[in-house]
């Protein structure tokens, strides 16, 4: 491997130009233009998502045919590409090129007719997972509320249809929308309800007319009332609305024992914002609000007189990591939180104390010791990391990867909890360098060595992938795999296996080893999502969504072939054997409180003082 080349972005090389340009990359301070410019997630698992182009793929962007007038031709992408779980639906035919409007109304066509082909239902999960790159989610709520007020012919499109058959066709869209995204509308309240409740009671007055439409209805009702106001009494809701400490932030053994749920913009949090010297105000935040409040409450709780809120009125704030690099976001910039690194703080300063800005002590001074993990057996920490995984994928809603990839800043949802997800990633990479280079003794590390690859293979029998490869390629660490005499110690079974671990992670021929082993696994898994993300990307950067005005759907088609096979993924409960013991607490939290060192250099200087360049 070469010297300076991280493990994830060994997994995930070779860098796009065409991501390159959109200048989406960590030290991008607050530069850069409105749309076009990439959300500035600062977790470290992001810039090696810098990758689209499939390694076996020579040119750029695989060449698109130019559509004519009508049609568009579907991704071209690598044979190895094809051959994984995107593959597309034998019983979907290619839908052609048409405006965003007419894209609706065809889905109201087809789902209208009693005879409906068996690709209807893959067009309607098509839309209902990506309409929202090319159709504003305002726009298609009006859509729908036209169609269903329209009297008469609509067209050519609606010719044949009566009314019932069209209203139907309305309200079971409507439906399926609220389904797939149900539970973020609720997060809008107002704004989600007023649209609902106007189309409740346009069919309830039809309800006379069309006595067909009843059971819709009463769904629909439902759904409005549970828009219009949650039931305190669900428990869920109700814990989702508690103010909780920030994901890493405030080690709480309390707050990190209970089940991760999934994170909305609506959530209201702690966190520690600090300031030049190191003091820090403990702040009260909404996860969506803007980094401008932020700066307000910050301002506010330093207490600022009215003469140095003036003087004040210029704060800027910025995401320190580690290793010191600064990033500055813009006051324009919202859910900042959850971008945030492993160890990354938020600061408030003037613009001339930037360059003073330098990460807390107890980022860069670390003392070597004997770790916990050694009173520990692998195969609680396996399950431990395996039930955590389980729980932080299961927040992430099938939009946030949509969003995450091909809508940043326009995202009406953030992908909050895939971000937390990423963050997980990168932190257990991490936890396994810092841990074995923290381990003065060579007896003792080698120790360490065996237990986390053993650690890596009960990951991989429980088929979670993604603790398997963030453990093989935090073992694949620069600063890990120099340690020439720890290596050679460790037995020949286990150097074997861990060779076989690496070659699942080679990103030779598009991943395949990786597809080649996902494609033998039943659900339920857990993938490793960066891999996701980057297919995802790939599909972004090499076809247009859109030909003029037309919106290219086959494009769409692929997109939501990718995202159902993220669900199949999660098609069933994974189940976790594990039987509590006496240490089973202080294992959880250990797992789901890691101290790691990120930063690079000093996880070399570790390494160096343990074996010597010139030893």
């Amino acid at each position: 491997m070469p010297a300076g080349m991280k493990p994830l972005e060994k997994f995930l090389k070779k860098p796009s130009t065409a991501l390159a340009r959109t200048g989406g990359g960590f030290g991008d301070k607050a530069a850069g233009g409105g749309a076009s410019r990439r959300r500035a997630s600062l977790s470290r698992v992001v810039p090696f998502l810098k990758e689209s182009s499939p390694e076996s793929q020579e040119a750029e962007e695989p060449p698109c045919s130019s559509p004519s007038a009508d049609t568009t031709t579907s991704p071209s992408l690598s044979s190895d590409e094809q051959s994984s779980d995107t593959s597309v639906d034998a019983a979907w035919t290619a839908f052609p090129a048409d405006t965003p409007v007419n894209v609706v109304l065809a889905l109201l066509d087809g789902v209208a007719d009693k005879r409906q082909s068996p690709c209807t239902e893959t067009f309607l999960d098509d839309f209902m997972l990506t309409y929202s790159i090319f159709l504003a989610p305002d726009t298609f709520q009006q859509i729908l509320l036209q169609q269903f007020r329209a009297g008469g012919k609509l067209g050519e499109r609606w010719s044949g249809w009566d009314g019932v058959e069209r209203k139907q066709a309305v309200l079971t869209v409507t439906l399926r929308y609220l389904d797939t995204y149900g539970e973020l509308l609720q997060e809008e309240g107002e704004k989600a309800s007023s649209f609902l409740k106007e189309l409740y009671l346009c069919a309830a007055q039809e309800l006379s007319r069309y006595p067909e439409l009843v059971e819709d209805v009463l769904k629909l009702q439902r759904w409005t009332e549970n828009l219009q106001s949650p039931k305190e009494e669900d428990s869920s809701s109700s814990k989702r609305k508690q103010v909780r400490p920030l994901f890493r932030h405030f080690r709480r053994i309390d707050a990190c024992l209970q089940p991760r749920e999934a994170f909305r913009g609506s959530d209201e949090i702690f966190c520690r914002v600090y300031t030049p010297d190191h003091s820090y105000v403990t702040i009260r935040s909404r996860l969506s609000c803007r980094v401008d409040e932020i700066l307000a409450a910050v301002q506010e709780k330093l207490q600022y007189s009215e003469q140095q809120h003036c003087q004040s009125s210029n704060l800027v704030l910025v995401a320190v990591t580690s290793s010191g690099e600064k990033a500055v976001f813009r006051p324009s910039d919202e859910a900042v939180f959850t971008t945030l690194g492993v160890n990354t703080h938020l600061f408030a300063c003037e613009p001339a104390e930037l360059e003073t800005l330098l990460p807390l002590p107890e980022e860069i001074h670390w003392s070597p010791g004997d770790s916990k993990l050694h009173d520990m057996s692998a195969e609680e920490v396996a399950n431990q990391l395996v039930a955590f995984d389980r729980e932080l994928v299961g927040c992430i809603h099938e939009v946030e990867f949509v969003s995450y990839v091909f809508q940043w800043e326009q995202a009406r949802w953030r992908p909050l909890n895939l971000e937390l997800v990423l963050q997980r990633c990168s932190e257990v990479q991490h936890w396994v360098a810092t841990e074995i280079l923290q381990c003065q003794s060579l007896p003792k590390r080698l120790q360490l060595l065996r237990k986390f690859i053993k650690i890596a293979a009960l990951c991989k029998q429980q088929q979670d992938l993604l603790s398997f490869l963030a453990v093989v390629l935090g073992l694949d660490n620069p600063a890990v795999s120099r340690l020439r005499l720890t290596w050679e110690s460790l037995p020949g079974k286990f150097k074997k296996q861990f060779q076989q671990f690496e070659a699942v992670a080679d990103p030779s021929r598009n991943h395949k080893s990786y597809r080649d082993l996902t494609a033998s696994l039943q659900p339920p898994i857990i993938p490793f999502i960066p891999l996701l993300l980057k297919d995802l990307t790939f599909l972004n950067e090499s076809c247009k969504t859109f030909h003029g005005e037309l919106v290219n759907f086959e494009k769409m088609h692929k997109i939501a072939e990718m995202v159902r096979g993220i669900r199949r993924y999660r098609s069933s409960q994974l189940a976790v054997d594990s039987e509590p013991s006496p240490s089973y607490l202080q294992t959880k939290a250990y797992v789901r409180q890691l101290q790691v060192i990120d930063n690079q250099n000093l996880l070399f200087e570790l390494s160096c003082k343990l074996e010597p360049k010139d030893a």
